[in-house]
């Protein structure tokens, strides 16, 4: 699956490492991203912006929301944005839950840089 132009990306995730990985990894795929460490800037960046997002990738823990609230809020802001949920605390229950409130998809930590890329082609591309 090929782009045909760059996609907008939000990154939100407060351990530094894991979110410079996540910038690196689609800005070398020719992906333009905004990174942020938590849910306050996550709202802060939806509102403010003039051109949505196309996928979000959101940290299920961060230092102001560990629930799925964040999730649903973004989705209600900006509900033509994918956003995949990423966990390290994935249960069946909140992998539902999660899907149920709008997320594209749920990735549970760790997983490999290699699927990133294709994968928000893949949750942009499902908008259409």
């Amino acid at each position: 699956m090929s782009k045909e132009s760059p996609l907008r990306v939000l990154v939100v995730d407060d351990e530094a490492l894991i979110r410079w990985s996540l910038v690196e990894t689609l800005s070398d795929s020719g992906d333009e991203v905004v990174a942020v460490t938590d849910a306050e800037s996550a709202i802060q960046v939806v509102t403010d912006t003039a051109v949505p997002f196309d996928v979000a990738l959101l940290d299920f823990r961060l230092p102001d929301s560990n629930d799925l609230n964040l999730l649903s809020r973004l989705h209600r802001l900006t509900p033509a944005t994918r956003i995949i949920l990423m966990t390290a605390y994935g249960t069946p229950e909140i992998l539902q839950e999660a899907l149920d409130r709008g997320a594209y998809r749920v990735l549970n930590k760790p997983f490999e840089m290699d699927a990133l890329s294709p994968l928000v082609t893949e949750a942009h591309a499902s908008r259409f």
